[in-house]
């Protein structure tokens, strides 16, 4: 689905696909996560064989009819963080940035920690 913006000048569409792209970016930015977990092996292995990074990787967008969305993020985050903190910072960036880049509000963010990953040493 998309969602749609009016405005003065016209009408503006917002792929599934876009709206994941700004939230795995946003999400990826936070300080213990280490990386998304795949919702689609197939689509995002061969993305990686193309050398592409995938931000979409992980986040599932789900539209309303009345035009409302929620997201869902599925993160692997870094041994040791603190989980709660993380998964609430991930949540508030990821509401920032599709009010700021997209003017959209998202009604809610689910995070789903998929794995830790010891990282480092």
């Amino acid at each position: 689905m998309t969602v749609k913006i009016n405005t003065k000048d016209g009408q503006i569409e917002l792929t599934d696909d876009v709206i994941a792209t700004i939230v795995g970016g946003a999400a990826t930015e936070i300080f213990g996560v280490v990386g998304m977990a795949s919702k689609n092996a197939i689509k995002d292995n061969f993305q990686a064989l193309l050398g592409k990074e995938n931000y979409a990787k992980g986040v599932v967008v789900k539209t309303t009819e009345e035009g409302s969305i929620a997201v869902d993020v599925y993160t692997v985050l870094s041994y040791g963080t603190k989980i709660s903190e993380v998964s609430k910072n991930i949540q508030e960036r990821v509401k920032f940035s599709l009010e700021n880049q997209l003017g959209i509000t998202a009604e809610t963010v689910n995070v789903y920690i998929q794995n830790i990953k010891v990282v480092g040493e």
